[in-house]
């Protein structure tokens, strides 16, 4: 691995790691900030941030405002690239498939199953890496925005017993009725809509065996709500389950950073909470 950043905050450090990933077969960027604790030496817990859409590890070190935060409960944050990248790694002109737009799945369709493993990444290869050489505990949560909270969600549900904690910023909880989702499913995992299932938070919850209670925010004035984002089927789906979901539209807020940097407090209460962190 190789450290390419490096800048203090907050008591702590804020860094950027780069090392070549065998789940995807490529160099990976990983932004990871270690709080008071941690550059102590003492083991902390670890939160896993998902980006969305044309994102890199860069907006949410830079825009979240998650370090104070992460300082005050003792978090290690760790924020990856959302998808594979280099020369000869499958690509799209449209800012929603390919590079910047992994979905957190492990694509089983050419041209993208040769690089595009973000699930085996996300929930395999990155926390070990990071136990291995950071001052980290096994205690996980992750949370995420737009496609990460798709991710988010969907990897805390399909992987019961990974994570104490999840939560997500305006997630797209139905990718297989959205036609962010439609499109992205259909390119990586191929025509069968059955497969596009197993990533669909709202279709998971309904079988979930485990009851890890949700925190959802959304904007009300987000521009991708209605025609992308739905959390009306969460909602509806975690009642008719029974699963605990805390959804709170949010008056007047967007789909940018400035929403996420006003309730990233909240959200990182609510890791530390379960994570033990302090």
């Amino acid at each position: 691995m190789q450290r390419i950043e490096h800048h203090a905050s907050f008591g702590g450090r804020q860094e950027v790691w780069q090392h070549a990933s065998t789940s995807t077969g490529t160099d990976m960027k990983f932004g990871i900030y270690l709080p008071p604790k941690a550059v102590a030496g003492e083991k902390c817990p670890v939160l896993y941030w998902l980006s969305g859409l044309t994102c890199t590890e860069q907006n949410f070190i830079t825009k979240a405002g998650a370090q104070q935060f992460a300082a005050q409960h003792n978090l290690i944050v760790v924020a990856p690239d959302t998808s594979p990248r280099g020369e000869g790694v499958a690509n799209d002109e449209a800012y929603d498939l390919g590079q910047g737009a992994g979905f957190y799945v492990n694509a089983t369709q050419a041209p993208w199953a040769q690089h595009f493993r973000m699930e085996d990444y996300v929930v395999d290869e990155l926390p070990a890496l990071i136990e291995q050489h950071f001052p980290a505990n096994p205690m996980r949560g992750i949370s995420g925005h737009s496609m990460g909270g798709h991710g988010a969600l969907t990897l805390a549900l399909r992987h019961p017993g990974i994570y104490k904690s999840v939560s997500a910023f305006s997630p797209i909880v139905a990718p297989t009725q959205v036609p962010w989702g439609q499109k992205a499913l259909k390119a990586y995992l191929g025509d069968d809509a059955t497969a596009w299932k197993q990533h669909d938070a709202v279709e998971l919850v309904t079988s979930a065996t485990e009851r890890l209670p949700l925190l959802v925010d959304q904007g009300d004035a987000d521009e991708f709500l209605v025609n992308q984002l739905k959390p009306e089927l969460l909602k509806a789906a975690c009642d008719r389950a029974g699963h605990p979901l805390t959804l709170r539209m949010q008056p007047g807020y967007d789909h940018s950073y400035y929403f996420i940097a006003s309730f990233m407090g909240d959200h990182m209460a609510h890791h530390a909470r379960a994570l033990k962190a302090g």
